[in-house]
């Protein structure tokens, strides 16, 4: 073994035992080395004035009378409470102070008690001695506890930010055992070639050439504060790189306590956009909602819960959580009243089970609770599960959007919110179609009702909610891959959860009734592209012919049944503006209620004589732009309709592809 690693290992030990020591014990240990650093600084400074001067005894006298006071101004200034490894400009102050009393005590008792001449000049000198003894003892200290340790184990990063959130990422790193700062990156040509905390400011135009002097693995992103679009354009730079990218939390979560600047996390997928939120109207958000009594339905699904989120902080006098299911009512319900604990609201939240296609249990809710607002958010809306069972996506999306409007007109309610989606356009599906059906529902009642405002707000998918693509392929890259995508050119319109929620609150305040409200969704994103980038910025590479020893490998497997390339926000063209610029009013045509009236209660009877061919045939009738390419995909009709082919008891059945 080298002499180096002999010494490597020795420093090592002695720092980990040092670490290791109790708190109690590293007091004991700070104490004794104080009792000698402040002895040491009085016998210099009166060395320094008065030379040989003093007697033996002397010199102990002021040696004691010093340490008596010294000890415990530096207790109460906290400099036996402090971690030394993360000690910062406390330690100065701490320091500065506790050197300025027991030099200002030490001087009035030297004077009092006749010990020694110039007593003043003695505080000075001993003041400046006892203050570069506290602070260059521990920060000493604090270098050997942090940089002392071998460098090869830790992982070396870089840090792109070199403001105040990128130097406290530094001195967090810098005493933790993970990662080693290497460099910093920043925009600003002010800090070029200056040091942030020890590291050198580099500009973004040498990245490439720093990780490969540097062997820096991973990029951590200190920009809290900055503009979603320039966090994109920073993580298309990355993305070029072959470092893990991670970041820290924004400057909101740092401000309200909820994270703290070393709190690192994989990169935001709403960073990938790069579209940055539109501020809210207050106006909008409180009009329906504060001194009102408001219920969710749905309201422990993605957007469901956030509505109910944001809805609290605006003051309503109830808010009403109203789900299916038991176990995500649970949550929503125990986060809900945490939230309300935490702004200390007086609303009343109430948490009721039940199901919006029972339209008795949903108008004695309403009525019992003098709902005023309901954001109808109870749907299904995975198209592959919904299209292999048809007649509950009928049932929950036609029937239920129907009982709950109808029972909302009858308990006198002042605002229905249907939350829609962008597959109602054009369907190519059951789970679009049946949205669309329930959009010509809210149509068809608002012109026979003047009281309830109906409304209904369309939009596309949502990040990280329950079905998303995000979670998905973060999950698949966590565990190697492949990530799967449907196909290479498949597009979607995104928005983040909180902003849908926003959006969707400030377009029920504009509602004059049977609006059909569109949010602005920004570009399209190519999904194998958002694959594509997610692997890169974690770090890994993209296995294909052209990088066959890549990490992950990216497999299309072909459109699902009922899947579209694309998705569209309007029936036509004819739209227009709002007070919001991020929401648009839709002029499209509708069925008259009478009409829809009977195509309601035709689908009825199907639904009750579970007749797959009528119901399909219905949705056809009453959606006239649904055109699906597939035939029925219901598991139970396909199973019992293969079960009857293999009997040799059924005919070939034509199925319906487009209304006639």
């Amino acid at each position: 073994m080298s002499d180096e690693r002999i010494k490597n290992n020795v420093v090592k030990s002695l720092r980990d035992f040092l670490i290791g020591l109790s708190r109690p014990t590293k007091q004991l240990v700070a104490l004794g080395a104080d009792v000698a650093g402040f002895a040491v600084a009085s016998i210099a400074a009166a060395w320094l004035l008065f030379g040989t001067e003093l007697t033996t005894e002397q010199l102990a006298r002021i040696c004691l009378i010093t340490a008596a006071i010294a000890l415990p101004l530096a207790w109460t200034q906290g400099l036996y409470r402090s971690v030394v490894r993360y000690m910062g400009l406390d330690l100065f102050i701490a320091g500065a102070k506790t050197a300025a009393g027991s030099s200002i005590v030490g001087a009035a008792l030297l004077y009092f008690g006749d010990i020694a001449g110039a007593p003043f000049r003695w505080a000075v000198a001993y003041w400046s001695m006892a203050f570069i003894y506290v602070t260059s003892s521990r920060y000493l200290a604090r270098l050997f506890l942090i940089h002392n340790r071998s460098r090869n184990t830790r992982e070396r990063v870089l840090i792109y930010g070199a403001g105040s959130s990128g130097a406290q990422l530094a001195v967090g790193l810098m005493g933790a055992d993970h990662y080693l700062p290497v460099a910093m990156v920043d925009d600003d040509p002010t800090l070029f070639d200056k040091k942030v905390k020890g590291l050198i400011v580099y500009p973004p135009s040498v990245i490439e050439t720093l990780i490969h002097d540097t062997g820096a693995t991973r990029v951590l992103m200190a920009m809290p504060s900055a503009s979603r679009r320039k966090r994109r354009s920073v993580l298309e730079l990355l993305s070029e790189f072959p470092v893990h990218v991670q970041t820290i939390p924004e400057i909101s979560d740092l401000v309200t306590g909820k994270a703290r600047v070393d709190d690192i996390s994989d990169v935001n997928v709403e960073d990938l956009l790069g579209r940055d939120p539109v501020p809210p109207n207050a106006a909008l958000l409180g009009k329906s909602n504060t001194g009102k009594n408001v219920m969710v339905t749905g309201a422990g699904g993605s957007i469901g819960s956030e509505l109910c989120r944001q809805i609290l902080e605006l003051n309503p006098t109830r808010l009403v959580l109203f789900e299916i299911s038991e176990a995500a009512l649970y949550v929503v319900d125990k986060n809900i009243k945490k939230v309300a604990g935490q702004i200390l609201s007086k609303c009343e939240v109430i948490a009721l089970l039940g199901s919006v296609h029972h339209e008795g249990r949903v108008r004695e809710v309403m009525e019992t609770f003098g709902i005023q607002t309901v954001y109808h958010a109870a749907a299904y809306k995975h198209v592959p599960i919904v299209e292999q069972n048809l007649f509950e996506g009928i049932h929950n999306n036609v029937f239920g959007t129907l009982h709950t409007a109808r029972a909302a007109i009858e308990s006198g309610v002042e605002t229905f919110v249907l939350i829609s989606t962008d597959k109602a356009v054009s369907p190519t599906n059951v789970m679009g179609a049946t949205k669309r059906f329930a959009e010509l529902i809210l149509q068809a009642y608002h012109s026979r009702n003047k009281k309830t405002r109906l409304c209904m707000v369309r939009f596309g998918n949502v990040l990280e909610s329950s079905g998303s693509v995000v979670p998905l392929f973060r999950e698949q890259i966590r565990g190697g891959g492949p990530v799967t995508v449907t196909h290479r050119d498949i597009i979607r319109y995104f928005m983040t959860i909180p902003e849908a929620a926003q959006l969707v609150i400030q377009a029920a305040s504009m509602a004059h009734g049977g609006d059909v409200f569109v949010l602005d969704m920004g570009e399209p994103v190519k999904i194998s592209d958002l694959a594509n980038r997610m692997i890169k910025l974690m770090g890994l590479t993209v296995r294909d012919e052209a990088n066959p020893d890549g990490d992950i490998e990216i497999q299309f497997t072909g459109l699902r049944p009922a899947e579209k390339l694309y998705e569209e926000l309007l029936i036509g063209g004819n739209v227009t503006g709002t007070d919001h610029p991020r929401i648009m009013r839709a002029d499209e045509d509708f069925v008259p209620f009478e009409v829809l009236s009977e195509l309601v209660d035709d689908l009825k009877i199907a639904s009750q004589q579970l007749d797959y061919d009528r119901a399909r045939d219905l949705l056809l009738n009453a959606v006239k732009e649904y055109c699906p390419e597939n035939g029925i995909d219901d598991l139970v009709w396909t199973r019992r309709n293969n079960t009857s082919k293999a009997a040799g008891t059924d005919t070939v059945v034509e199925f319906p592809t487009r209304r006639s």
